[in-house]
């Protein structure tokens, strides 16, 4: 196959020319141009070839959503913050996906089983269902931290490509054990991804500043600590949170971050910083709550008690910052455009409002909901940063494949292949149209597809040809340590 004439651009190399891409198998071939005919040739001028987006932060693992996923791009989603155990289980489970995938160790999981006896699977279906249980919140006994560090010792053995720590779902552990799990990581050679406590602003009395944790383990044990969704976990804090990343990174800790280009956020409406009496820390009500399996705002504390209660783990809109209020568009744009931040999407799965169809209907019928950073987190990002954020589309390109590849690459040096386009390198390719390309999910239509995208192609094969989404098409292979 030879895509013809289109705009390549390498965010390794800094190669941005019309030149042709050619692919063998698997791999790209070569990179210039009058590239010999290949069997198959695609016209590609005019567009934008570039190397398929490497979302570090993806909970979605059905099929309709792995669909949303290609169709903005994204050729590798793996499930790093929440991570899964066992991973092995997690890896056989994942097997005939459209796209890459991988799996970090789960230190939620392995501490609801430790401290609250939960059977683990691999799958998130028992971190959703138990995330509002107190008894894996509280502070673990070292015997029950050294059974919990055991856990993840094993998976990391078994290819995990890090560690996932949910901190600030479980508000009682201990900072020193957040600690150890750091020198773990260190000790593995493997990341740290981290959703992060709460900050010192929301919870003055808390154990620890939320920032100041990430920062500190890295510091102290020289583990890679990354730094999962700052825009949804720091909101208007960025000027103190990301000077602090900074002057960390300046002193040589491993730091990085990530961030969405959505002012809403979106978890289990059972999580810890959701319950009725601690909306307030953040400015919420439960107003700012929309609960997806019936698409409700939640219309007042006793209702949301009783979600809490009945379905801890049902996905809820959390409306954070206001997208339309130029300021907090500010704040996130401070997030996405900070240098070498990675763009994350926080995909969720799907949820719907009434009866499921078929796993393969394509496309997604009505009854299906999501947040649209599922279906639009990077076209959304490139629209986004194209117009208001001031950086030149290479860069913007980096954030989406070659900075989370290289993020990796150490413990997974399969990873060196990916977010590259040149000869060699995993046949994980997009090409998009770059005056057209854009998001088109809404909160009220959030499974719509991108737009613009021509190709994308997964280890060779077209996912995506012409603009259409091919359902049978499944080249994703599992990424391992």
């Amino acid at each position: 196959m030879v895509l013809r004439g289109g705009r390549v651009i390498d965010p390794e190399s800094g190669l941005d020319a019309v030149c042709d891409v050619a692919i063998g198998g698997d791999r790209v071939a070569a990179v210039g141009t009058g590239l010999p005919p290949g069997r198959q040739e695609a016209d590609v001028a005019g567009q934008v070839v570039t190397a398929g987006f490497v979302d570090l932060h993806s909970h979605a693992h059905d099929l309709g959503s792995a669909w949303l996923r290609v169709a903005d791009g994204v050729t590798t989603a793996l499930e790093l913050e929440a991570g899964a155990t066992p991973a092995a289980a997690a890896y056989a489970a994942a097997a005939g996906r459209p796209l890459n995938y991988g799996f970090a160790a789960s230190w939620a999981l392995a501490r609801m089983n430790v401290l609250a006896g939960v059977r683990l699977d691999g799958s998130v279906g028992p971190l959703f269902a138990n995330l509002s249980d107190p008894r894996w919140q509280r502070a673990a006994s070292a015997a029950e931290t050294g059974r919990v560090l055991g856990m993840l010792e094993a998976d990391v053995a078994a290819g995990a490509l890090g560690i996932g720590i949910l901190a600030g779902y479980a508000p009682g552990a201990a900072p020193g054990e957040y600690l150890r799990v750091a020198a773990l990581a260190a000790a593995s050679g493997v990341p740290a991804f981290t959703h992060a406590r709460d900050l010192v602003e929301f919870t003055p009395d808390g154990p620890v500043d939320g920032a100041e944790e990430i920062v500190r383990a890295a510091g102290e044990t020289g583990a890679r600590m990354h730094y999962c969704h700052v825009n949804s976990t720091t909101l208007r804090h960025a000027d103190r949170v990301l000077g602090l990343v900074e002057r960390a990174q300046r002193a040589g800790a491993q730091v990085s971050t990530e961030a969405y280009p959505y002012g809403a956020g979106m978890t289990g409406i059972g999580a810890a910083f959701l319950a009725p009496e601690r909306l307030a820390e953040r400015g919420l009500t439960p107003q700012s709550l929309i609960y997806a399996p019936t698409g409700e705002e939640v219309a007042s504390a006793a209702r949301l008690s009783e979600l809490r209660a009945t379905d801890p783990g049902g996905l809820a809109i959390i409306r954070l910052l206001d997208e339309d209020d130029p300021e907090d568009q500010a704040v996130l744009l401070r997030y996405l455009t900070f240098p070498g931040s990675v763009i994350a999407s926080d995909a969720m799965p799907l949820t719907w409002i009434g009866t499921a169809p078929e796993p393969a209907s394509w496309p997604l019928p009505p009854a299906a909901f999501t947040h649209p950073r599922t279906a639009g987190t990077y076209a959304r990002s490139i629209r986004t940063l194209s117009r208001d954020g001031g950086l030149p589309l290479s860069q913007m390109l980096a954030k989406c494949s070659l900075y989370p590849a290289v993020l990796l690459q150490d413990r997974v040096p399969a990873m060196r292949r990916k977010g590259r386009v040149n000869q060699g390198s995993d046949a994980d390719i997009v090409v998009f149209d770059p005056q057209t390309i854009t998001d088109q999910a809404t909160y009220s239509h959030s499974t719509r597809p991108s737009s613009g995208i021509r190709h994308v192609l997964v280890n060779g094969t077209f996912v995506v040809r012409d603009g259409q989404l091919d359902t049978h098409a499944r080249p994703g292979r599992p990424v391992r340590a």
